[in-house]
């Protein structure tokens, strides 16, 4: 394992290799690889020493189809022949799997909502959907699952039912734990929920870290067994928030479970840029990993974010996707080597002239 200050291990998701590049404002700049593909990428990538960890969500691995819920049980299914494909060359890698989670945002059955829809009958499809995907995991030994705040959320007032939302999501992740005692699952260790304020509705249920921690300790049945993974920096520096102190109230509430990792310009839409990339954040970034390792805190670190748009390459998108996933790994280790050289600072020393000094030892000057 990689092992190193707070860090006990790197994991390069499928969705964040198989990233088209798309935008808002114009299409793909690169053919979206097969899941298979993406698997072998992540292979080379765990031989070459760049990670040791995966994650996916279910629709990022196989196609769903709403009429045929339980096709990854079925032997004669292509799903259930191309997961065991896919679990073949990540066990032969050494890959493990540190998370699954379900897709309740990309199909446009899901565009009002997945767990908190106002329509009950969708809300039943989702929790098969969850079912799946908890079993996917299984399969692939994933040792989390996340709930991703998708599209439970709100631009309109007079369309949400907020007397029934809270009860509504409650309902749809105590049934997480519930499916997996059922069905005897012994491999997740936890589960979790990655807090959002916005985007792709224009409001969130559950917008920030502290948000998710309170839902878990007053509404979830099985409240140690969920934590948070926040997304850092993008999501709570959307709402011009700081990963800083999001990350040390996760570790003295004991809901740490891990880091989703990028970089964001606060106060912007979700950027997603890989970490330390971009005009801003490094300061924050290097803190925030100098706080996880003072808080005692060792963990997975997981990219959540995707090369830039001007970085792919129709002619040659392999070669961009696996240079994306070097620099995500080279940029752990630049944080985890200036966090190391932050030491405290001498006593005596006023708020500006500590800081100065801590600006010093990072950036290795006398």
């Amino acid at each position: 394992m990689y092992d190193k200050l707070c860090v006990k291990a790197r994991s390069m998701p499928f969705w964040c290799v198989a990233n088209p590049l798309g935008d808002p404002f114009g299409g793909p700049v690169q053919d979206k690889p097969d899941s298979l593909e993406v698997a072998k990428m992540l292979a080379k990538a765990a031989k070459a020493g760049l990670i040791e960890m995966t994650s996916a969500h279910d629709d990022d691995l196989v196609p769903w189809d709403p009429k045929r819920p339980n096709d990854d049980l079925d032997p004669k299914s292509e799903v259930y022949k191309k997961l065991r494909e896919i679990k073949k060359v990540l066990d032969g890698a050494g890959i493990k799997v540190n998370m699954v989670t379900c897709s309740l945002h990309g199909n446009k059955i899901f565009r009002a909502g997945g767990l908190t829809n106002p329509d009950a009958k969708i809300r039943a499809l989702a929790a098969k959907k969850v079912e799946r995907t908890l079993r996917i995991g299984a399969l692939l030994g994933a040792k989390h699952y996340t709930y991703w705040v998708a599209r439970d959320g709100f631009e309109v007032y007079a369309h949400t039912d907020f007397a029934k939302v809270y009860d509504w999501l409650a309902a749809g992740l105590n049934h997480v734990t519930d499916y997996i005692e059922k069905m005897k699952f012994k491999n997740y260790i936890g589960a979790t929920v990655e807090p959002k304020p916005n985007e792709p509705r224009g409001a969130m249920f559950l917008p920030t870290a502290g948000h998710a921690v309170g839902f878990i300790m007053t509404r979830l049945k099985k409240p140690d067994f969920w934590g948070v993974n926040p997304e850092l920096l993008q999501h709570e520096g959307i709402c011009l928030l700081n990963s800083v102190l999001t990350v040390s109230y996760l570790c003295a509430t004991k809901k740490m479970k891990f880091l989703h990792f990028g970089s964001q310009i606060k106060g912007q839409f979700d950027n997603d840029f890989p970490p330390l990339v971009g005009p801003e954040g490094l300061k924050e970034t290097v803190w925030m990993f100098r706080a996880l390792a003072d808080c005692k805190w060792k963990g997975i670190v997981e990219f959540d974010c995707h090369m830039l748009r001007s970085e792919g390459d129709p002619e040659n998108p392999a070669e961009a996707q696996f240079k994306f996933i070097k620099n995500c790994s080279e940029a752990v280790d630049i944080c985890v080597k200036l966090a190391e050289r932050l030491k405290p600072v001498a006593k005596g020393l006023n708020d500006s002239e500590a800081e100065l000094a801590a600006i010093r030892m990072m950036c290795g000057l006398k």
